[in-house]
């Protein structure tokens, strides 16, 4: 270990592992460590029998739930979509030969107490029982604008320059009511609030273009992807992709420490007695926890169930999204629901999660409009844990530290924070411009 390395990573969560195997393609000498005997962090993926010891204590399970090691139930579960910037990684770094990916059957919007599709383009919105006949006139001139909106086509912009007006403005020259407003910014553009509607209309345009030509690309009743075998597999797809490279990886790492030099720049990591040297420090924030602050907290149900979410129309695999104002909260609640199709589950049995970013200490009753939409359940599991961002000067202490998973059920944030973090720690723009058509390989596997 008493070795000099370019960067040292702790921690194989998710956005980790992301960054060695990015790193270590662009010929840095990297070393990863992680306290635990297993690969994910707080994004592993657990069997039966380790969720029943993780939030039940006790060591078996019902037999009636089937096989511990059928279940690989993800603990920050997050569909991509298929056109996005996580999926451009994926192809950009090679690791799609690591995994298989399944479409996911279905995209959703809770409206007035009921599940409805969302409707992605002008044909779907005329169809969409979300809309009045006339509001659904109004909405196929607003999503054909979008439809045919090019950047480099002044004729397409109508007049409008996008990146002055705001999408309020921009909205608002269709007149679409609130209910409208409300599905579009939330499950098609998938904001988590409202700032958007004070930012440039270019930023909205450009998310709903994604979903279509995301939904587009597969063909099925959703615009997101899913890894067979759920997001375990990823982590250890980049930690493989990292030892092509010439990457180390050393997991059951107790205490590791990051050494810092007299100015308070990290030199380097130490555990069990050995040091190996290093550049910088890249990690999670259980690592360096004087170096972060609590920016709030994620509420959880994990549910187990015999049947699909109703009024999602048989989907063995959905998302669907509860907008904030729907529920009279300050932030959407998710429900993210996988199943044996994607083999995450023993054949009938179905994974459930209700997440949103918690308001108060009683995950249960917090949760609860999203787990009654669910039917009965077989099993759950309630959790709630804090959510940190990053408060050091990397120029100062060389330290890169990434902020803790949202509520979101897709992965959209997630990896806008892995290519800020890239472009810190490198100084240079990742370069995404890959074939997207590989994508089309990627689901192959139906």
């Amino acid at each position: 270990m008493d070795e000099e390395y370019d960067v040292i990573v702790l921690g194989t969560g998710l956005k980790e592992c992301i960054l060695s195997g990015l790193l270590s393609v662009d010929g840095l000498k990297v070393l990863h460590m992680d306290r635990n005997d297993y690969y994910g962090g707080e994004s592993t993926s657990l069997n039966l029998k380790q969720l029943w010891k993780r939030f039940k204590g006790e060591e078996d399970p019902p037999e009636s739930l089937g096989a511990s090691k059928e279940f690989n139930v993800d603990m920050i579960p997050k569909f991509m979509m298929a056109n996005g910037v996580f999926v451009r990684v994926l192809i950009h770094t090679d690791v799609t030969k690591y995994l298989h990916f399944k479409a996911v059957d279905g995209s959703f919007v809770y409206n007035k107490g009921k599940i409805y599709k969302v409707p992605s383009n002008d044909v779907e919105a005329l169809k969409s029982p979300l809309m009045g006949l006339f509001e659904k006139r109004r909405a196929r001139k607003f999503f054909i604008y979008v439809q045919d909106y090019e950047d480099n086509d002044q004729k397409s912009h109508e007049g409008l320059d996008l990146n002055k007006i705001t999408a309020r403005d921009f909205i608002s020259k269709y007149g679409l009511e609130d209910d409208t407003i409300d599905f579009i910014g939330h499950a098609l553009a998938l904001y988590f609030d409202d700032s958007y509607l004070d930012q440039p209309a270019i930023k909205l345009v450009k998310r709903m273009k994604l979903y279509a030509e995301s939904l587009a690309r597969f063909e099925s009743g959703s615009p997101y992807i899913y890894p067979m075998y759920g997001l375990g597999e990823l982590p250890q797809a980049f930690a493989r992709l990292s030892a092509v490279y010439g990457g180390t990886y050393m997991l059951n790492k107790p205490d590791c420490k990051v050494v810092f030099d007299d100015d308070g720049k990290a030199i380097g990591v130490a555990s069990e007695g050995e040091t190996a040297k290093c550049k910088k420090v890249v990690c999670d924030a259980s690592y360096l926890p004087d170096k972060v602050k609590k920016v709030g907290r994620v509420a959880r149900a994990i549910c187990i169930m015999s049947h699909p979410i109703p009024d999602t129309n048989d989907s063995h695999s959905a998302q669907v999204i509860l907008p904030q104002k729907q529920l009279g909260r300050k932030s959407d609640m998710y429900l993210f629901c996988c199943s044996y199709t994607h083999n995450v589950a023993p054949k009938g049995k179905y994974i459930a999660f209700v997440t949103t970013e918690a308001e108060t200490d009683q995950p249960e009753v917090e949760l609860k409009p999203g787990i009654d939409l669910l039917g009965p359940v077989d099993e759950i599991f309630f959790d709630i844990y804090d959510r940190y961002e990053p408060t050091n000067d990397h120029a100062a202490d060389s330290c890169f530290i990434s902020a803790s998973y949202d509520p979101s059920t897709h992965f959209e944030s997630t990896v806008t924070d892995v290519i800020e973090m890239y472009k810190k720690i490198t100084g240079k723009e990742l370069d995404l411009s890959v074939d997207l058509s590989a994508a089309a390989a990627i689901a192959a596997e139906e």
